[in-house]
């Protein structure tokens, strides 16, 4: 291959989901046209074009999760269905016309920098180079499915199939079915497919706080006031207040705010009042403060436990065999396992979903595993010139998603307007900046409820391998 000495495009982003869409409208309305998308899907949407399981939807409410400055008023209920984000999704690309800016079903398999041209040189699945100045990965969090490391998966005659990539073609009605997890993926799910199946099993590691959700169709007063003149602010702020109280602040304000403590007096009020087995209730009552992992809510999920054909098994999985699953107290068999397993988040090979090679070859994965998961305000890492990340470590704060991606776009358009004015061709966050800011983000655990005793029992993601929580304030 002939090494490239041009720009192809001044800015590439990788990954054609909201962050990316975000970014790529903030550049086209900041005059910068030369960019182009990538994205190995063949649709936009990132989360929302993969996952179509039954149950989607989101889990904060739809006033929220949508950007401030495209504001739709046609949303069927408070918390949209999937397909509403993917129809989301899509009317933003043709409006804002990022289509023909999108290269899709492409995968980025590697970048390196090139520290005399300063430019980015990106390895494809296409087996091409493609050269950039600015490299923005916008590929989010929850892209990657995670499978469990249970010994006899590949003996399973059965079907199989992850949340994330669920087959449509397979009929559940009247089938024995598994499903490992009881994440925010599983409790949408497992009230959908209940009556459907002949049984289901429900494999519990970890019981997950399960709140009440104030989920409706959309109130026709709710459409009558986002139509009139600052009915859309009002709708609005009200939702990011309630957002913003039952995450946020509840979580890192957790020993100076009493709202962790009365979430969970509901969490288990809601508890009691939807399961009727006390032993059933018992095995679905976390023992970890409320905020130690992701939590949820459903209306739906736990009284499913009433029904006849569900069981609720939380001995641990010894092994998949050919017609089932296997724990340390019975053999269950199944015809249908699903994989409701969640994803890598911040593992190895999901951010970025490609190996990236900075300044001096030095590699991403190797430069956090020496100096522990960080991004200065979770968007720069010293050593790699000219790559931005959205959302990055300790740039997630429990927040709608779409406040921080229009927060860190904010964030990269300061540098690249910059980059721009001063005609540099290289743009890098100092090492005593980052660490500036690494040191903030740890001195604020204090008040944090993730470094309480009881988090070390709830399997949280939000943990990595080093123990830090790489969310902030």
């Amino acid at each position: 291959m002939v090494t490239r000495t041009v720009v192809d495009h001044q800015i590439v982003i990788v990954g054609a989901g909201f962050s990316g869409i975000g970014t790529a409208i903030a550049l086209r309305k900041a005059g910068f046209d030369d960019f182009v998308m990538i994205d190995d899907a063949d649709g936009p949407g990132g989360t929302w074009h993969w996952n179509t399981y039954p149950g989607i939807a989101v889990d904060i409410p739809s006033f929220s999760y949508q950007y401030s400055f495209e504001q739709q008023r046609s949303w069927s209920r408070v918390y949209a269905p999937g397909r509403e984000l993917k129809a989301y999704a899509e009317r933003c690309v043709q409006k804002y016309g990022l289509r023909p800016r999108i290269r899709f079903g492409t995968t980025i398999e590697r970048a390196d920098f090139d520290d005399t041209l300063h430019l980015w040189r990106l390895s494809t699945s296409d087996g091409d180079e493609l050269t950039c100045r600015f490299l923005i990965g916008a590929t989010g969090v929850l892209t990657r499915p995670k499978l469990p490391d249970i010994a006899g998966a590949e003996r399973f005659r059965g079907v199989t199939m992850h949340t994330a990539r669920w087959d449509h073609d397979i009929d559940l009605r009247g089938k024995r079915v598994g499903i490992i997890g009881t994440g925010a993926s599983a409790i949408q799910i497992i009230p959908e497919i209940a009556p459907q199946v002949a049984e289901l099993v429900v494999f519990q590691r970890t019981p997950i706080w399960c709140l009440p959700r104030p989920d409706a169709p959309m109130p026709p007063v709710a459409r009558a006031l986002m139509r009139l003149p600052g009915g859309q602010f009002l709708t609005r702020w009200i939702s990011q207040a309630f957002v913003e109280l039952t995450f946020p602040l509840s979580a890192h304000y957790y020993k100076v705010l009493p709202i962790v403590k009365l979430g969970e007096r509901t969490g288990l009020a809601h508890l009691r009042d939807q399961v009727r087995d006390p032993e059933i209730r018992a095995k679905l009552t976390p023992d970890y403060a409320l905020g130690c992992k992701r939590p949820s809510f459903s209306n739906d999920y736990l009284k499913t436990f009433n029904r006849e054909n569900v069981t609720l098994e939380t001995d641990p999985i010894t092994e998949i065999t050919a017609s089932g699953l296997r724990t340390t107290g019975r053999h269950h068999q199944v015809d249908v396992l699903i994989m409701a397993t969640g994803f890598k988040v911040m593992e190895s090979g999901n951010m970025p979903t490609f190996d990236l090679h900075g300044s001096g070859g030095l590699r991403l994965e190797d430069w956090w595993d020496t100096h522990r998961l960080q991004a200065y305000e979770g968007v720069s890492v010293p050593g790699f010139p000219n790559f931005f990340t959205i959302i990055g470590p300790y740039g997630y704060n429990g927040a709608s998603y779409f406040t921080l991606i229009e927060m860190q776009t904010t964030h990269i358009l300061r540098l690249l307007r910059q980059a721009r004015h001063r005609g540099a061709t290289r743009v890098e966050v100092t090492a005593a900046a980052n660490e500036r800011y690494f040191q903030e983000m740890l001195s604020r655990r204090g008040t944090q409820v993730f470094w309480q005793e009881s988090c070390t029992l709830a399997n949280s993601y939000y943990f990595d391998k080093n123990g830090d929580v790489r969310c902030a304030p």
